[in-house]
């Protein structure tokens, strides 16, 4: 007897706690705008921060309640977007596709080792003690900390330099954060060719450490002074200048440091140079 009268004294219990949870929860309940559930759905779940918030969920709030612009995701589909900016309440706008392009050259064949490097495999601690052992102070050390980082599987090492595959990038940026030299940019996704250099050393410089590197010879300047900007040892691609493989090909680039980002990621077919 003394153990039913147990068992129904925890069962009254029971009831009377789950009463005053359900009635507190209710009374204190805060409503959320189905409108974040419903953007949270649209974004594409990876989490990965090239928004500037933790998590997609939370994007989504800051979306609703903040006013910000959903075009801040990168990784999400122009469908999508779309859909996120009815939800939203905002104006319809189209966005411009970045990628990611690793401003190198300096592949195993191409840059000079100075240095034997046994440490961890982390491009950001190679930075602090030899660069992996890689002449160049500016090249990429090619330990892959980029391609760990990237959520989207664009990135793989070959022969030791990051390369990047364009139909992959969402262009969310994570690269450009963790690379230790600073040589990883995102650029509008119709740009084709750049000076995959990213050294400001003087060129009788370059050439000791890197065969691949810019000599700021300014050949595709002088061809192509709309197309080209000369920075003191270096030279970039004019920011939009649409640039076509024939033209590179014109150029006849000394050290194939100008490129397409085809042969770029894609070694066999680049075409090496004279010098």
């Amino acid at each position: 007897m003394t153990i039913l009268f147990a068992a129904l004294a925890l069962a009254l219990l029971g009831l009377i706690l789950g009463g005053l949870i359900g009635f507190t929860a209710k009374k204190f309940a805060v409503e959320t705008d189905p409108r974040i559930e419903e953007i949270t759905n649209l974004l594409p779940g990876a989490n990965c921060g090239g928004c500037g918030y933790a998590g997609c969920a939370d994007y989504a709030r800051a979306i609703v309640e903040d006013g910000v612009s959903p075009a801040n995701c990168a990784a999400a589909t122009e469908e999508n977007f779309q859909k996120i900016m009815a939800a939203a309440g905002q104006e319809a706008a189209k966005r411009e596709r970045k990628v990611a392009v690793v401003y190198c050259s300096g592949d195993n064949r191409h840059a000079v080792h100075v240095a034997l490097y046994n440490g961890l495999n982390d491009c950001r601690a190679a930075a602090a003690l030899s660069g992996a052992g890689k002449g160049c102070r500016f090249g990429c050390i090619g330990l892959g900390s980029c391609a760990r980082n990237c959520p989207f599987g664009a990135i793989e090492i070959r022969d030791g330099l990051a390369i990047v595959h364009a139909e992959l990038c969402k262009g969310c940026g994570k690269c450009t954060e963790v690379c230790p030299r600073k040589l990883i940019h995102l650029v509008p996704a119709e740009s084709k060719v750049h000076v995959f250099c990213n050294s400001l050393d003087k060129g009788p410089d370059k050439r000791k450490i890197c065969t691949a590197g810019c000599l700021a010879c300014r050949k595709c300047v002088k061809a192509y002074p709309e197309l080209f900007n000369a920075q003191g040892f270096l030279v970039r691609a004019r920011d939009g200048a649409a640039i076509t493989a024939e033209q590179v090909a014109e150029v006849k680039c000394p050290t194939g440091a100008l490129q397409t980002v085809d042969s770029h990621a894609n070694p066999g077919k680049r075409k090496e140079g004279a010098a």
